[in-house]
């Protein structure tokens, strides 16, 4: 008997493989981040991601109406309800269960290979957005792991209510801050990035309703785009390199500021617009600089004010910036030339301590008995 295995096989019409295809942000940065938004919050920061040139950027919701809002395409999309969520986690977290499979298959052909790291964008208030988070973040973390990212920890971008916004809303922000701190606390979640609505409305206080949300989230989003696109760049003077910023990046929960220097050439005047900048940084109120462990603080000047300035005001303000943070701690610098007139501070603070009093705030407008120790009463 014939040992003769071959197949005769028909010609059977298969359906072609996906192709992978290779997703390129608008710009050249020190790192390639893929965004996903949860929520219409967590839309809007996706956006505006989107809108600054980061392209590995998709959101999901549980409302078609909200996910209709979000000016992005229709394939960087992805509806996992059909009536929202009403508010309510619970709901949008058992949504997002059921469609687990679908999510990291969206996520997958939205970002492509190549990417660094996965940043989770939310609002903690809302229903689908605190709802869904921390299985988005347990996607992510599966998607990196099956990738061999540069990076396995999760970045995620939190918004929180302001105070008026009712217990309800304030109840679902304590829950779910105090979950992503406890990943952070974990290794897992890096950087955290938290916009605070409260915080913004103080800053930005004649800011008329329909344009509130679009500044709030460049604000933020700006401040972190110029640091992950001037950390690349080459600086006559001293450099902000790219394993400065990553060293940022993976300390846990972070911040940024930024105000312009008009008496440069006063000793202290650098000094006292990194004090400014600290002040009026786009964070929750309820998180103490002082605990910061690490720092980078780039100051960008006309060519013009850089062939002025003293350098003993620049050394000066970069030693103060190191008096502020936690003994111990690392302050990268960084000094450029930029394209527009005067000189401009620029600073990011990682390595911040658990946000207790913003906890505790939200806690207690938020109505919520909890337990769990060792969290703020």
């Amino acid at each position: 008997m014939s040992d003769n295995f071959d197949v005769e096989v028909p010609d059977i019409p298969l359906p072609e493989e996906e192709k992978t295809i290779e997703i390129e942000d608008t710009f050249r940065g020190a790192f390639k981040f893929a965004i996903i938004g949860a929520g219409q919050g967590g839309g809007r920061l996706a956006q505006t991601f989107w809108n600054m040139g980061y392209k590995r950027t998709a959101v999901i919701n549980t409302s078609e109406q909200d996910l209709a809002t979000i000016d992005m395409p229709d394939d960087r999309k992805l509806l996992i309800g059909t009536g929202g969520a009403g508010k309510n986690p619970a709901v949008a977290a058992s949504l997002i269960k059921d469609k687990k499979e679908d999510v990291l298959d969206f996520m997958r052909r939205s970002f492509g290979p190549g990417f660094d790291r996965v940043f989770c964008c939310a609002s903690a208030a809302g229903g689908t957005g605190s709802g869904t988070l921390l299985h988005l973040i347990d996607v992510a973390i599966e998607l990196q792991q099956s990738l061999k990212t540069t990076s396995q920890k999760v970045g995620v971008v939190l918004a929180l209510p302001k105070i008026s916004e009712g217990q309800k809303l304030n109840a679902n922000a304590y829950n779910v801050l105090r979950d992503v701190f406890a990943l952070v606390e974990k290794g897992i979640v890096s950087p955290l990035i938290l916009v605070d609505n409260e915080k913004i409305s103080t800053l930005y206080p004649k800011l008329a309703v329909d344009p509130f949300w679009d500044t709030a989230n460049r604000s933020l989003i700006s401040l972190f785009h110029l640091f992950n696109l001037t950390s690349i760049r080459e600086s006559r003077y001293t450099s902000f390199d790219p394993s400065d910023l990553k060293t940022i990046l993976d300390s846990g929960l972070i911040t940024f500021g930024a105000t312009p220097v008009e008496n440069w050439k006063d000793a202290t005047g650098i000094s006292f617009a990194i004090r400014n900048s600290l002040k009026k940084n786009i964070l929750s109120g309820g998180v103490s600089i002082e605990t910061g462990n690490t720092a980078g603080a780039m100051i960008i000047g006309s060519e013009e004010v850089l062939g002025q300035v003293p350098q003993v005001n620049l050394d000066t303000a970069f030693e103060q910036l190191t008096r502020i943070l936690k003994p111990g701690n690392t302050v990268h610098r960084g000094i450029y030339r930029g394209n527009k007139p005067g000189l401009v501070v620029y600073t990011i603070i990682g390595g911040l301590g658990r946000p207790t009093d913003k906890l505790a705030e939200l806690r207690k407008f938020g109505n919520v008995i909890d337990s769990a120790e060792p969290w703020p009463k």
